[in-house]
């Protein structure tokens, strides 16, 4: 297939877990993907790698760097057609209250300023036709103990990718989609170490399709919502959770 020749994409966090799977499914779509990323040397790997893709180093948590992002783009493709803001970290599993402030401010630093960011800047390059879809999470909308942040500032992201559909329809659809649990850097994030299989197994009873997402189911969805099989979807929350949200 190849629906996205000829296209140019951006992907913020794409050196890793969700990003990487949609760096690669845009990449053997025909697109052109730029892999932003924290970590310039996974970024580099993931982007060399692939076809037609180049590496950038970005902390998403600062305006002056997307806004270099975005100009390497151009200056790279001459313009930007898609934009995943898909960057982000959970905090400590933790009572809320226990939660240092400088924590909770980060949540919204790198999970909510960035989606801004990422719009303020792409969007003056993105022709009509363009889309963005941001990571949030199904915690944005079932919140558990222990994230209370986390799903907050992920709640936020929901609110914020609804908003801008409305501000940038019908040139721009924005779209968001929200994985269940995951098998990536998020439960070391979470936990300091990988998810033990006793809590595994506690997950999992809570998803009806028996299993937690894969980087590729996100990825699908984030690739049919950039799609022009979607091309009437915009502020669409999509759940890619196994159903955990109808529990």
């Amino acid at each position: 297939m190849s629906r996205f020749e000829g296209k140019r994409v951006i992907v913020t966090g794409g050196a890793s877990g969700f990003g990487e799977a949609m760096v690669r499914s845009f990449a053997a779509e025909g697109a052109s993907v730029l892999v932003a990323d924290i970590d310039m040397a996974k970024a580099t790997a993931v982007a060399s790698s692939v076809s037609a893709a180049i590496p950038f180093e970005i902390d998403v948590t600062s305006e002056e760097q997307t806004e270099a992002m975005a100009a390497s783009a151009v200056e790279a493709w001459g313009g930007i057609d898609i934009v995943c803001a898909n960057a982000g970290l959970p905090h400590r599993q933790m009572n809320m209250l226990d939660l240092p402030t400088e924590e909770f401010d980060r949540m919204f630093d790198i999970n909510v300023r960035s989606v801004y960011f990422a719009a303020k800047y792409c969007v003056p390059h993105i022709p009509e036709g363009g889309s963005i879809i941001a990571t949030a999470s199904i915690g944005g909308v079932r919140p558990r103990p222990g994230l209370t942040a986390y799903n907050a500032s992920k709640g936020a992201v929901i609110t914020l990718v609804r908003g801008l559909a409305v501000e940038l329809a019908p040139a721009i659809r924005v779209n968001a989609v929200l994985p269940v649990s995951a098998p990536t850097g998020f439960d070391r994030n979470t936990f300091g170490t990988d998810m033990s299989e006793k809590v595994e197994k506690s997950v999992i009873r809570g998803i009806p399709m028996g299993r937690r997402a894969t980087p590729q189911d996100v990825a699908d969805a984030t690739v049919f919502l950039a799609s022009e099989q979607a091309s009437f979807l915009t502020g669409v929350c999509l759940d890619v959770d196994g159903g955990r949200s109808i529990q």
